[in-house]
């Protein structure tokens, strides 16, 4: 079997893809979908990183100068979630449109952007907030990634193995969080390292230095892309075929389900800091890079998890360890106690990471069982429509639903900021996060995991192990 991808110029589009074939996929199929997945997560990384750099620029902005309150703080770290939800709607359909290899080049180029307002505007501490406000919501940019790099990885692998590659994918983005908080307070604080002649701010740190880090590894990963990414044209689409989902009701509400877990897993990282600075002064945020850390390294395990046993039931007792979570940091953050702070928001970034990996398993599955179930009794041909069809309306509803968990990275900051503005303290923001969870808990088992009385689409869905 000839395979196109291998012998024409990378800017082709091929139609001869077909991972589900095992003769093509042994062959060379997994070589090729595995070269587009590390560059999908190179690119993706920086993405994340970029979109994540105010939870830590954010919290240097009163030593460097700046006179914002802390719920202004909390603005500049919640508004680029805002955007990055926001931007993950067209980057969905942008994929079936352009290309993977197309759009990935784009979507890390104009990532520029952010990185050099960044760099200026951090060394001039009479800027506006109103300015500041804008060129933090550029850094939103970097969130459209993961909802095209996701739809986009979708396409390259077969289904019996997409929860371990969309899980790998998601945490090489996800692990972006972590590698920002943890080397921007390294770049910020230390004049040995003085990138591009950068010269000390006010207060003595390189704050410009968050946004020139990123300059170098953008530039690789657009020549990466460039060189090893491909195209596929089975991937394209209309963009009113892919529109379709919007009416599929299990868009929704995997859509409610995502913002609990990717949606606290953002939300969290971003206000993470910030959080510790305000509750523990004392306590440096370089610490605070542990939590996406954990959280992203265990998301391919969620994936993993929800391949063997189903996504469902992953989900529905990640869940109740969430909620479990989430009541010991408001214990320890009332005693004021960090060490048992710590070790509660790292369990809770645990399972947010696991709940991001099998959430995003249920997703391809679903819209395939329920494909599969309309086409019965019409023969090899109509299976194989339905199996193309939910493949398509999968990897959009992989995108879609991902910007709508998305605005977890809004709403958690700017929970947290009013519920200390309201309280001076986090609880109230925490126990409306604890009965969110709740509901998530209830609509995971009431649609895809009850076995009795319940309709025909849900008696599919749960022995289909979704």
């Amino acid at each position: 079997m000839t395979n196109p991808l291998m012998s024409k110029s990378n800017t082709a589009w091929s139609s001869d893809w077909n991972p589900e074939n095992e003769r093509f996929w042994n062959s060379t199929g997994k070589f090729i979908a595995r070269r587009n997945l590390i560059w999908s997560i190179v690119a993706e990384h920086i993405g994340f990183s970029v979109w994540l750099i105010w939870s830590i620029v954010s919290t240097k902005l009163p030593q460097a100068g700046f006179h914002y309150t802390t719920d202004q703080l909390f603005q500049l770290v919640a508004l680029p979630g805002l955007i990055g939800s926001l931007m993950r709607f067209p980057y969905t359909f942008a994929v079936t449109t352009f290309g993977g290899r197309n759009w990935t080049i784009f979507s890390a180029a104009v990532l520029f952007i952010p990185a050099i307002a960044l760099a200026y505007f951090v060394t001039q501490p009479d800027t506006p907030f109103w300015m500041m406000l804008i060129v933090a919501a550029t850094a939103g940019l970097g969130g459209g990634n993961f909802a095209s790099s996701m739809a986009n990885i979708s396409f390259f692998y077969p289904d019996r193995m997409k929860g371990w590659a969309l899980g790998l994918n998601a945490a090489g983005g996800n692990i972006g969080v972590s590698g920002v908080q943890l080397l921007t307070p390294i770049l910020l604080g230390v004049g040995l390292i003085n990138l591009y002649q950068a010269t000390p701010g006010p207060g003595g740190i390189y704050l410009q230095n968050a946004g020139l880090m990123w300059l170098l590894p953008l530039t690789i990963a657009i020549i990466g892309a460039f060189l090893f990414m491909n195209n596929l044209s089975c991937a394209r689409s209309t963009f009113k075929d892919q529109l379709a989902i919007v009416g599929r009701k299990h868009t929704w509400i995997m859509s409610y389900i995502y913002i609990g877990t990717f949606g606290s897993f953002i939300g969290y990282s971003a206000a993470f800091p910030l959080l510790i600075k305000t509750q523990f002064p004392s306590i440096t945020v370089a610490i605070a890079f542990l939590g996406p850390l954990v959280g992203s390294l265990s998301r391919p395990v969620g994936g993993l998890l929800a391949d063997k046993v189903g996504g469902a039931i992953v989900t529905f007792w990640n869940f109740i360890a969430m909620a479990a979570a989430t009541i010991g940091v408001m214990y320890f953050v009332g005693v004021k106690d960090f060490a048992g702070f710590l070790a509660m928001f790292l369990i809770l970034f645990v399972t947010t990471g696991i709940g991001n990996g099998s959430t995003y398993r249920m997703i391809p599955s679903i819209f395939r069982e329920e494909k599969l179930r309309a086409a019965k009794g019409s023969g090899e041909a109509g299976r194989a429509l339905a199996v193309n069809a939910a493949r398509i309306e999968g990897a959009a509803a992989l995108g879609f639903i991902g910007a709508i968990g998305a605005c977890g990275g809004y709403l958690i900051p700017r929970g947290f900021g009013a519920s200390i503005a309201l309280t001076g303290g986090p609880h109230l923001a925490l126990e409306v996060f604890l009965a969110f969870y709740v509901t998530c808990l209830a609509l995971t088992w009431w649609y895809y995991l009850r076995k009795s009385f319940q309709s025909a689409s849900a008696t599919n869905l749960a022995e289909a192990r979704v």
